[in-house]
């Protein structure tokens, strides 16, 4: 069974992110690369979870464009 995904760790840059392992960054036990893979909110920044393809949906904008109004 896979651990759960951490979604705001202490110390993200200190653990390598590309498997269920998460191993320390200067200790790659995988074979996952040379380089510890980083934390997606270490790329995306803190509000990672609030857009992409697991995105919480947002609430409803006015918009009418959006619902193929007049142009």
């Amino acid at each position: 069974m896979a651990k759960k995904f951490p979604i705001k760790p202490a110390n993200p840059g200190r653990i390598c992110w590309g498997c269920d392992r998460y191993c320390s960054a200067d200790a790659l036990q995988c074979g996952n690369g040379s380089v510890a893979t980083p934390h997606p909110a270490e790329l995306f920044g803190d509000d990672w979870q609030d857009w992409g393809l697991d995105a919480r949906p947002a609430a409803a904008v006015d918009d009418p464009a959006a619902e193929g109004g007049d142009r």
